[in-house]
């Protein structure tokens, strides 16, 4: 198979394709490198099956010059992460709403099978509001803070996504899967952009202080790069998935207060966990939510999926690679459109 990934030299993005690769499917990866990098691929420069564009998705033409090429799309390209949302609001919105209409669009015209990355910040406050709810299913509700608060304009465009992607499929029967991620952490993941694993561990081996933000007793469930990528095949060889959402995820909840002295912990560093307002990083009236528990018993029925990976897992696999190579910045006006000319 032929496989199209966008954002296919950020995080997640670089592993699907490693695995893939390693399947003997051809990848093709679509990155503008705002927050993918040239590290996560670089090992992949002289691979015969694998090609980068240097591109945004929102440039149509381009982007369909690569749609026509393959026979799926993994739509993982969006801004990411709370500090380039609330930096970068209009950007986020025409990159995650824009770019995602651009794809469904041109796969509905090639009728090419899709998977749309979405997020757990769909949910929004909806653990907060029904304190009895123990994990977050694909049909319960959420519950967002208001159009003033910056903090869910993410939530809201990945929502907007999620509804395009149905409506191309009940009307045009595009086949597409729609995928919410929960706090997906591994190898490779920056914590330049508010990621609260790799920024705990880069400062806990620096000997830096690790900032939790708010008070620290929210909780948070992590799910291993390789669960994902596992969860994100299986769906695409899975007919009945079209059409339909699923959580991917793991359910073992963690305090950041827990996971900060975790860490510190497991790194042997000495560094003072700190305590910073939410006001103070993200400006005022920052809402976050207290809870977020995905439930995956929809994905393991289509799937077999079952988490293979433990926070410690994650946790060493994090600290183990830390230090990689994490060349990053501005791609240059005109920049070449092939790996191989940026792994010289």
């Amino acid at each position: 198979m032929k496989y199209l990934i966008t954002g296919g030299a950020g995080f997640i993005g670089s592993h699907l394709a490693d695995a893939l690769l390693e399947k003997g499917h051809h990848v093709h990866a679509f990155d503008n490198l705002s927050t993918g990098r040239l590290a996560n691929v670089r090992h992949l420069a002289d691979h015969d099956r694998f090609s980068l564009t240097v591109g945004n998705v929102q440039d149509y033409h381009t982007l369909e010059k690569r749609v026509v090429e393959c026979d799926r799309i993994v739509h993982l390209a969006a801004a990411v992460g709370v500090q380039r949302i609330m930096d970068q609001p209009v950007e986020t919105l025409q990159t995650n709403v824009g770019g995602t209409e651009n794809v469904l669009q041109l796969a509905h015209y090639h009728d090419t099978t899709t998977l749309l990355a979405s997020t757990s910040e769909v949910y929004g406050k909806a653990m907060d509001k029904d304190e009895d709810l123990e994990a977050l299913s694909e049909e319960d509700d959420w519950t967002l803070g208001p159009t003033s608060k910056r903090r869910w304009a993410y939530a809201c465009s990945k929502a907007t996504d999620e509804f395009l992607a149905q409506a191309y499929h009940d009307e045009h029967d595009l086949p597409v899967v729609i995928a919410r991620f929960f706090n997906t952490v591994g190898p490779r993941q920056s914590g330049r952009y508010g990621m609260v694993i790799p920024s705990f561990v880069e400062r806990a081996l620096a000997g830096d202080p690790i900032e939790v933000h708010g008070d620290g007793t929210q909780t948070r469930c992590f799910t291993h790069v390789a669960d994902a990528v596992w969860a994100t095949q299986k769906l695409l060889d899975v007919p009945e998935a079209e059409g339909e959402v699923f959580n991917i995820g793991q359910g073992t909840e963690i305090s950041i207060n827990e996971l900060a002295k975790r860490i510190r912990s497991m790194t042997n560093s000495d560094s003072e966990i700190v305590h910073v307002p939410y006001e103070e990083v993200y400006g005022p009236e920052f809402e976050d939510m207290k809870r977020r528990t995905p439930d995956v018993s929809k994905l393991h029925v289509a799937t077999g999926y079952v988490p293979q990976h433990s926070t410690d897992d994650i946790l060493r696999d994090v600290i183990a690679s830390a230090g990689e190579s994490t060349d990053s910045g501005p791609v240059p006006e005109n920049a070449p459109t092939s790996l191989a000319a940026f792994a010289s």
